[in-house]
């Protein structure tokens, strides 16, 4: 055998150099399709444990409360219009004074009251004078009526007389049929002007008593309208028209104030009641009735709701609260009291502790924390009442799980939380 010839060795396919790409190559894709197909396919975010809040759900007593905060204000206010207009004068109290029913606030001056009272007062006094005059013509006038009848009468029985006696000469033929006809003529017209007389008496009387009454209707008017001026008059002093405080006095010395002017306002400091300002959130659940604690000083004083005003005014509504037990102590108009409203009944419930998750999810779903504690994934859940400390869970949470209840804002859209320590 040639020494140039050797004799070759038979190389071994399997592990071939194009053999081993193929190899790998088809474990990359492989990695790739398994990959797609099962792997963990949500986004993530890595987060610093330190810079979250985590809680851990319980189940405990849920106090179906808010708390709110309310203000003192008097039990009632009493409004001081001007009901007589004019110009102050005088101003006795000032404000903060306490009063008594009746007390003289301030005096007002009206000049054109005083002409009104003063032709009131005339017109008062000629409709006196009519009355009298027509009171002297009707006694008078039926002096007169009396005085003809009495006199028509006297001369009547003369002529009756002296008919009958010519009726029984006439019939004798003493007498002639012209002087006998004269005697009956005579009698029988003063018989009708008898008549006629008392029947002007008649008449002349009801005239007489209507215009009487008539003239002392509009005497007794003009006088009752006199009486009313008078108490105009009487109004131009502002008095107080309640025990209470003098909370407000709005004019001056000089100043003309209007009829219907607001003059100032009076607080009845017999109790007190709390106008409290409460979220639109919860109007369905706010009626009258409702009690809460008042908290004054580190003391618990109990309250209900006795008024609530329908208006809602940038997302909040007011009601009002009354003192059902003692009141505070050097209670004051002004003072600010936080307050314990009961909306509901107590009882168990699974509690998630109030955070800014709520905010972030409108409590629709939460970031849950894994048993292993690397990772938190979304899942959602169902929350119905809640109050100042925490939500009520009603499905996705069960006791002992840990969740993440600060603020989701920085996380963006992602589905897991890799937690780092």
């Amino acid at each position: 055998m040639d020494g140039m010839d050797r004799k070759l060795e038979k190389k071994n396919k399997l592990f071939s150099k194009r053999n081993i790409w193929i190899f790998f190559g088809s474990v990359i894709v492989f990695l790739v399709f398994y990959n797609l197909v099962f792997g963990d396919k949500s986004s993530k975010l890595n987060v610093e444990t330190e810079k979250i809040s985590i809680a851990e759900i319980t189940k405990n007593v849920f106090q179906d409360y808010i708390a709110v905060i309310g203000t003192v204000e008097p039990i009632q206010t009493i409004y001081l219009d001007a009901i007589e207009g004019g110009r102050v004068e005088e101003i006795f109290l000032e404000e903060g004074s306490m009063l008594t029913k009746g007390d003289v606030i301030l005096r007002l001056s009206n000049v054109n009251l005083i002409l009104d009272i003063s032709n009131n007062e005339a017109q008062v006094a000629r409709a006196i004078n009519e009355l009298r005059t027509a009171r002297l013509l009707m006694v008078q006038q039926q002096m007169n009526s009396e005085s003809q009848v009495i006199e028509t009468e006297r001369l009547l029985k003369l002529q009756e007389r002296a008919y009958n006696n010519n009726k029984v000469l006439f019939k004798e033929q003493h007498i002639s049929q012209e002087e006998f006809d004269q005697s009956k003529e005579q009698y029988e017209a003063t018989s009708r002007k008898l008549a006629l007389l008392l029947e002007i008496q008649y008449q002349d009387s009801i005239f007489r008593s209507v215009q009487v009454e008539s003239l002392e209707t509009t005497a007794n008017s003009l006088t009752k309208n006199l009486g009313l001026i008078k108490q105009r008059l009487d109004n131009l002093n502002l008095k107080a028209p309640v025990n209470g405080e003098l909370a407000s006095l709005i004019p001056e010395i000089g100043q003309v104030v209007s009829y219907g002017t607001r003059i100032g306002t009076v607080n009845i400091l017999d109790s007190y009641k709390l106008r409290v300002e409460i979220d639109e959130h919860y109007i369905a659940r706010v009626n009258r009735g409702l009690v809460g604690d008042c908290d004054f000083a580190g003391s618990a004083y109990p309250g209900k709701i006795m008024k609530i005003y329908p208006e809602v005014q940038g997302g909040r509504f007011y009601v009002d609260m009354i003192f059902t037990a003692n009141i505070p102590n050097a209670i004051r108009i002004g003072q600010t009291s936080r307050i314990k409203l009961e909306l509901g009944e107590s009882k168990q419930a699974v509690l998630i502790p109030r955070g800014g998750f709520y905010q972030s999810t409108g409590g629709q779903w939460v970031f849950v924390i894994d048993e292993s504690g690397e990772f938190a994934y979304q899942r959602d859940i169902s929350i119905g009442r809640q109050n100042p400390r925490y939500y009520e869970v009603l499905t996705g949470l069960k006791p002992g799980e840990r969740v993440i209840i600060s603020s989701y804002d920085t996380f963006g859209d992602v589905d897991k939380l890799m937690l780092k320590n």
